[in-house]
């Protein structure tokens, strides 16, 4: 099994202080941020059962890797994508699962649960495993979605090929989204405009590529409505965002994809205007920089 992990033998001592060149078993770590297609491919070659994903900003304990393997070896299949459960810190709760094999899936809660694996329409992709076998039969990550829905359509695209995606209740994993602030029932992420683009766009493409097996193209009209709903009431730059926003959902509604920039040069220069963080992103590769306008 070897793992691509963006991290440092600082960070998690444990994990590298045990890795081994001669066990077939160790983690191999690699030190270069590759985007998740390139670093797949690499460990591919060296022929991995198991790929993990990691972000920079990944909270996991000493037992992450051993309660992922054990969940992963209760398996009757080689091909699976495996995700733990998500803590968000800002808002005090765990991601629901969405249990497959209904039209229209209603989110399920699991918070008290502490074991077993949960059948689920989607994982992030932070803490998340996938199968070599998996990976192989589902190819790799759009990289024409570039950040936003990168996740999700992958574990839409493999439930749709009948490869399980699980939540795994035995390991937690704590993350936060952005810059949450809670306004009583509702909350503002507090992204920046090219972010909101793709939160919009990517949704819409998303969700309508994979109507013919769950009717949520839809909600991504709704879900357009909620983030310009929460820019107008919480955001700085209410306009840029706004902008953005329906921007992207008239891309997604006629598959308009590509970068914000290369799309609409004038109106994402509009959004990136002092003040506001930018991104530059090389489509080649998928790598994000960011600075500040």
């Amino acid at each position: 099994m070897f793992t691509h992990i963006n991290a440092s033998p600082a960070e998690f001592p444990d994990i590298f202080g045990k890795t081994r060149p001669e066990d077939s078993s160790s983690i191999r770590v690699n030190l270069n941020e590759f985007s998740y297609n390139k670093g797949a491919e690499i460990l591919l070659a060296q022929q991995c059962d198991v790929i993990f994903l990691l972000d920079q900003d990944s909270d996991i304990d000493a037992s992450f890797f051993d309660k992922m393997m054990q969940a992963s070896t209760e398996l009757d299949t080689d091909m699976f994508l495996i995700g733990p459960k998500i803590y968000e810190i800002n808002l005090e709760k765990c991601m629901p699962i969405f249990p497959p094999g209904k039209r229209f899936p209603k989110p399920l809660r699991i918070d008290e649960q502490t074991s077993g694996l949960f059948p689920t329409l989607c994982i992030i992709s932070s803490g998340s495993a996938i199968s070599a076998a998996a990976y192989r039969k589902l190819g790799a990550f759009r990289e024409d979605y570039f950040i936003e829905y990168i996740d999700i359509e992958y574990s839409l695209r493999a439930s749709s090929q009948n490869v399980p995606v699980y939540m795994n209740a035995a390991v937690t994993m704590q993350q936060t989204t952005g810059h949450i602030e809670r306004h009583g029932k509702l909350f503002t992420t507090n992204h920046a405009a090219w972010r909101r683009y793709y939160g919009a766009r990517n949704a819409v493409h998303c969700l309508y590529l994979y109507r013919a097996h769950w009717g949520l193209h839809w909600v991504s009209g709704l879900l357009a409505i909620h983030q310009a709903l929460c820019v107008l009431l919480f955001d700085p730059q209410k306009l840029k965002k706004i902008t953005a926003i329906i921007c992207g959902y008239l891309d997604g509604v006629f598959g308009r994809l590509g970068t914000f920039e290369h799309r609409h040069p004038r109106i994402a220069a509009f959004c990136k205007k002092a003040g506001s963080k930018q991104i530059t992103i090389d489509s080649s590769s998928s790598t994000v920089t960011r600075g500040m306008s």
